[in-house]
């Protein structure tokens, strides 16, 4: 008899659980949330154009030079200057101007021309990159220096040509501290 009493038990807590599980009855869990608002996101901006105004070049006296008709002999060395507008927006934001196309295949044997990374001036005053963020756009006078080494052997490069036409500059975001 004990036997049966102990089946009948365990049976009935076996119903029991199951229809406590199976949708009998509920086995309920405590949950809450509270919503808020963190903000928004923005990203910033960097951006690079050259002035309205166009590029002027230069000779070693400092005279304005019409680069279309001027011949450059051993010794020369002309700067061109152009003014950039840049916009630099973000709190970690740097960024490097540099020039491309420039290369020693542009014309002249690159034993004989020297041409200059940008140098950078902001209202007349030199800056280095990485240049930061100011707040508002701001002009930045990029100045390239091309040299016809006075050290030109012979008659090499005579009637040779350096083609600036595919020359630009660039504005590249460089990593800041904080950032990976």
């Amino acid at each position: 008899m004990k036997n049966s009493t102990l089946i009948k038990g365990t049976a009935a807590i076996a119903v029991g659980a199951a229809l406590l599980l199976g949708g009998g009855g509920t086995l309920a869990a405590w949950n809450a949330e509270a919503n808020q608002a963190p903000g928004t996101i923005v990203a910033g901006d960097l951006n690079v154009v050259n002035a309205t105004t166009a590029g002027v070049w230069k000779d070693r006296n400092n005279a304005t030079i019409d680069i279309t008709t001027y011949k450059v002999v051993p010794g020369d060395k002309l700067t061109y200057t152009q003014d950039l507008t840049v916009t630099l927006v973000g709190n970690k934001m740097a960024a490097d101007i540099s020039t491309t196309g420039i290369t020693a295949t542009n014309g002249f044997s690159s034993a004989n021309v020297a041409v200059s990374a940008p140098a950078l001036t902001v209202a007349g005053a030199a800056v280095a990159n990485p240049l930061k963020p100011t707040g508002s756009a701001q002009t930045v006078t990029a100045t390239i220096t091309f040299e016809f080494l006075s050290g030109t052997a012979g008659r090499s490069d005579v009637t040779a040509s350096y083609n600036f036409n595919n020359i630009a500059f660039q504005l590249t975001q460089v990593t800041q501290s904080g950032l990976s």
